[in-house]
């Protein structure tokens, strides 16, 4: 695969595998090195960088972990490292950090720089909040988290690019020396890239098949980047949610970021960007995808609690055929499942839920957010006076597959919301799972956590009825 792109200002061409991860071809080959090696696990940010992609006649700019990033996902896009950002002279965002005492040990201060650039360019909600969350997958390993803070907020104070067009925000970040002048013809170069070369993805004998590659490149990273054979899917389809006929079909493409951004997600769960905030940092959200999330078979994978009390179900296509299979079926023991080698899941659609409902989502993990959970857990009900009409509760962390706790759904389906129904139910869901002890936590605490979680989802649908109750 002869792999096109944009690096910076430049124009890349190359015949590496297309399994190298983005870091080390930038680092190694292109001798970009303000893009750092830290964890390799998409924790710290020290290797950020912005992946630019041409979508609907603008470029949308992403922050991206390069160090879980195959270099094919780069092919057709524009690729910003730091050394991007300031070609004769520091950038007004360099400037503020150093006025600020903001760039410490400079190890992780590339990436910060590359991530707040990425949301200037991106975002349109310039609060101070969503520009802190911006940096939330940059960890500093110097303190001084708040000179960092104090920055980004006079940057703030000095940004004013609320309302513009896509091209108007470009030409006024330019003019305020956050991004060189060279932005301003990325498009028409990216124009020109779709005309030339086509993106193609054929490989009916892949060994691989990689959609974000967050997981998959911490697992087996070695092993991945010496594969030739592999299928890069950059795109199933289009990468879409959408309703028909009642059911909100999701393609399996679709990255977290783009889910909990949709209106269709929000419409049905509203709660989904404090969902998607415990799921992971910005740039893993913006490469994991939902199909992703589903086929590691985690059993703490966020989605996959969230899509099973929806009652999902899963497509797989394979060379023309297709194939459904119900989520809650899907899982068979640890890291088995429902499907074919030459299998590819190209999308996942639930029922829209009516009436009365709500969803809440519970998860517990060492860190309180960007962190794998020891036992995540998520309801649907649908209550009438509070009467339970309908409930589904799934449970992750708490056995070797992700859970649906049927026969606890059974159990509060027509009861009376109360202290001793919930009681009641926990010690039937406890009997349904199967914990063991791991780095997480011993099989005592999971249960534990998992009975403390379900009387959670009720405390908060329900506060006036568990007034005296305290977690």
């Amino acid at each position: 695969m002869n792999i096109q792109f944009i690096c910076n200002n430049a124009l890349i061409e190359t015949d590496q595998s297309p399994s190298t991860t983005l870091l080390d071809f930038i680092r190694k080959e292109l001798k970009y090195t303000g893009a750092k090696e830290g964890c390799r696990e998409g924790d710290c940010g020290a290797c950020a960088v912005l992946i630019g992609e041409l979508k609907n006649d603008k470029i949308i700019y992403k922050t991206i972990n390069s160090c879980l990033t195959p270099l094919a996902a780069a092919n057709g896009k524009h690729v910003v490292t730091i050394e991007g950002l300031n070609l004769y002279e520091l950038s007004l965002i360099q400037q503020v950090f150093v006025r600020e005492g903001a760039a410490q040990c400079g190890f992780c201060t590339p990436g910060f720089i590359v991530a707040f650039t990425g949301f200037l360019l991106s975002s349109y909600n310039l609060s101070v909040d969503e520009a802190i969350d911006s940096i939330a997958g940059n960890l500093c390993r110097c303190t001084g988290h708040y000179s960092i803070i104090r920055a980004i907020k006079n940057i703030l104070d000095e940004v004013q690019i609320n309302n513009l067009s896509s091209a108007q925000r470009l030409k006024k970040l330019v003019d305020l020396n956050i991004i060189p002048e060279y932005f301003l013809n990325i498009k028409n170069k990216l124009e020109s890239f779709k005309k030339e070369q086509p993106l193609t993805e054929t490989n009916d004998d892949a060994s691989f098949t990689i959609a974000g590659g967050t997981d998959l490149y911490v697992q087996q990273g070695y092993k991945l980047t010496r594969e030739k054979n592999i299928l890069i899917h950059l795109k199933i389809s289009d990468e879409s949610i959408r309703i028909s006929d009642n059911n909100c079909f999701i393609n399996a493409a679709v990255t977290i970021e783009d889910f909990s951004n949709s209106e269709i997600i929000k419409a049905i769960f509203p709660n989904v960007k404090e969902f998607a905030n415990l799921f992971g940092s910005l740039p893993i959200r913006n490469r994991a995808t939902v199909g992703g999330n589903i086929i590691n078979a985690s059993p703490i994978a966020d989605i996959t609690s969230l899509l099973l009390v929806l009652d999902a179900v899963l497509i797989f296509s394979n060379k023309g055929s297709v194939r459904e299979v119900k989520l809650s079926d899907f899982y068979k023991g640890y890291k088995q499942f429902d499907k074919l080698p030459e299998e590819i899941l190209s999308s996942v659609y639930f029922e829209v839920p009516s009436g009365n409902y709500n969803i809440s989502y519970e998860k517990v993990s060492k860190r309180l957010h960007l962190d794998i959970a020891s036992v995540n857990t998520t309801m649907f009900i649908i209550t009438d006076d509070n009467r339970i009409s309908a409930v589904r509760i799934s449970a992750g962390g708490v056995a070797p597959i992700p859970m649906l706790l049927k026969k606890t759904s059974v159990f509060l389906t027509g009861k009376q919301i109360s202290e001793e129904t919930v009681k009641e139910a926990s010690s039937i869901a406890a009997e349904e799972i199967k914990p063991i002890s791991d780095i997480r936590g011993s099989a005592q605490y999971k249960m534990l956590l998992l009975n403390r979680l379900i009387l959670a989802h009720f405390i908060k649908l329900h506060p006036e009825l568990f007034e005296e109750v305290t977690l």
